[in-house]
């Protein structure tokens, strides 16, 4: 078949245009596709920053050798969390040696829970980054246990390399944070907070 050139056989013209005249249609349904589908389904992971987790944040490393000191932090969620978010907790400073520690966590995974945030440390020049060094969680359902855990949320001791060597130092300042390795089956907002205390030494 002959090209079609505008301005040329008033038939053909009228062909072509009854033949491709569903491509405008087809257009409009896909931007409209795009507009309204969920963002959920095209999101990308982020690195989410609590106050304590910042740069610049105060770190304690003074005092004599073998005292126990603390860092902590904490970070509201505001909406579902995806698959391979970071969440910035805290940071130790140089020569800390991390000696136990828990996470703290409330009921924000409703249904038939699937959250799992797991808790280690990001690469600090020395020490390779660890995205469950320090725990690795499994489903957090937040459930209470009675006898054993009377309240709804989650109180967890860590482990990872604290079961396994006893400790963990750093030889550069290091940021502790957790990684989403599976998202909410139902994001609660009520108490959707993610909170860790870390217990060090200075040696």
């Amino acid at each position: 078949m002959a090209p079609w050139i505008p301005g040329g056989n008033k038939n053909k013209e009228l062909s072509y245009m009854k033949k491709y005249k569903f491509i405008p249609v087809f257009a409009i349904i896909m931007l409209l596709i795009f507009a309204f589908v969920p963002s959920q389904g095209f999101a990308t992971s982020a690195t989410l920053i609590s106050a304590s987790g910042a740069s610049g944040f105060p770190i304690y490393g003074r005092g004599q050798a073998g005292n126990i000191k603390i860092a902590k932090g904490s970070y509201e969620l505001t909406d579902n969390n995806i698959l391979g978010d970071v969440i910035q907790l805290c940071r130790v400073p140089a020569g800390a040696t991390i000696v136990g520690g828990r996470l703290y966590a409330g009921d924000f995974d409703l249904g038939t829970e699937t959250l799992e945030i797991d808790i280690g440390w990001a690469a600090n020049g020395t020490e390779s980054a660890d995205s469950d060094g320090l725990l690795n969680s499994g489903v957090l359902t937040g459930d209470a246990v009675t006898g054993v855990k009377p309240e709804i949320g989650t109180s967890m001791p860590l482990g990872g390399v604290l079961i396994t060597a006893g400790s963990q130092k750093f030889t550069n300042e290091t940021i502790i944070q957790g990684t989403v390795v599976a998202a909410a089956n139902v994001f609660n907002p009520d108490g959707a907070t993610v909170s860790i205390i870390i217990f060090y030494t200075m040696d």
